[in-house]
């Protein structure tokens, strides 16, 4: 009999989150960003994180803890609460937008 391999951390795809919000959050931090004309890793160096750090926040392949998003927010010279307003309405929409596939669907 062969002796199993342990293997740390979690399994490939695995989360420890919610999708929607984070990609309703990457999606709002990507939007500002852009509007603002930063580049990714101007705002991630403004925020003291990894650029591809970021650029995984923005694709919702990861959800910042709330001191990041207090510095993201800062470095886009908004507060957490404009940003969590700006997720909260696109989370709204992408609810409102599943309600109407579904109801095509039926």
């Amino acid at each position: 009999m062969q002796k199993q391999v342990t293997r740390r951390g979690r399994p490939p795809g695995a989360t420890t989150f919610e999708v929607g919000p984070a990609l309703a959050f990457g999606a709002v931090v990507r939007a500002l960003r852009t509007a603002d004309g930063v580049g990714q890793e101007t705002l991630a160096h403004q925020a003291g994180i990894e650029r591809s750090h970021l650029g995984k926040i923005e694709r919702g392949e990861h959800m910042p803890t709330l001191a990041m998003i207090l510095r993201i927010a800062e470095a886009l010279g908004r507060t957490a609460g404009e940003l969590l307003l700006e997720t909260e309405a696109a989370l709204a929409e992408r609810q409102d937008a599943d309600g109407v596939r579904k109801a095509a669907d039926s």
